[in-house]
């Protein structure tokens, strides 16, 4: 899922290479941290939240067959 997210964010920002995607493996459920350039920010977030909601709902089908529910969060 790392490398899923990582190329999403990657493909949306204009400074890839501060693109950083960490796995947090908890009890209950497996997080997703995706940090960007503090200028590419609003890309990743997109109005609204759109992009972010998009990136989170891409990855819940990805994961739906987990046992444990996959989180993104953007810092």
């Amino acid at each position: 899922m790392e490398e899923l997210v990582r190329y999403i964010a990657a493909t949306l920002v204009d400074h890839p290479d501060q693109v950083q995607v960490k796995t947090v493996d908890g009890p209950e459920a497996v997080i997703i941290e995706l940090s960007v350039g503090p200028e590419d920010m609003g890309k990743v977030i997109g109005k609204q939240g759109r992009i972010a909601k998009s990136i989170r709902s891409v990855v819940k089908a990805a994961t739906a067959r987990n046992e444990k529910p996959v989180f993104v969060e953007i810092l």
